[in-house]
C-alpha cells in the first residue's frame, strides 16, 4: 500500500488508512523508530499498564504481604523522634 506524504501545518505526515490502523491496534500514542533506514509505527506501551489490576488480584488472593519481616534500625531505635 502507497501513501503520498502530506503537509501538516509546519510539519509533514502520512495519513493512515483505518484498517491498517485497527489490524496494528494503534490507539491514543504510537512509539517511532528508524532502523535500517526504514520508519517503524509501533504501539506505545504504557508504562505500568495493568499493575493496579494485578496489585488488586495479588490483594484479593492474600499475597500481597511483606516477604522479608519488618526489622529495625539502629537509626529507628535511638535517632528517630516523632
Amino acid at each position: 500500500m502507497k501513501a503520498k506524504i502530506i503537509r501538516i501545518g509546519n510539519s509533514k505526515g502520512i495519513r493512515l488508512p483505518k484498517l491498517l490502523i485497527e489490524q496494528v491496534g494503534l490507539a491514543g500514542e504510537v512509539d517511532l523508530e528508524v532502523r535500517d533506514g526504514e520508519l517503524i509505527i509501533s504501539p506505545s506501551e504504557q508504562l505500568r499498564c495493568g499493575w493496579a489490576t494485578a496489585a488488586r488480584a495479588l490483594a484479593d488472593n492474600g499475597e500481597d504481604k511483606l516477604l522479608d519481616p519488618v526489622a529495625s534500625t539502629g537509626f529507628d531505635e535511638q535517632e528517630w523522634e516523632w
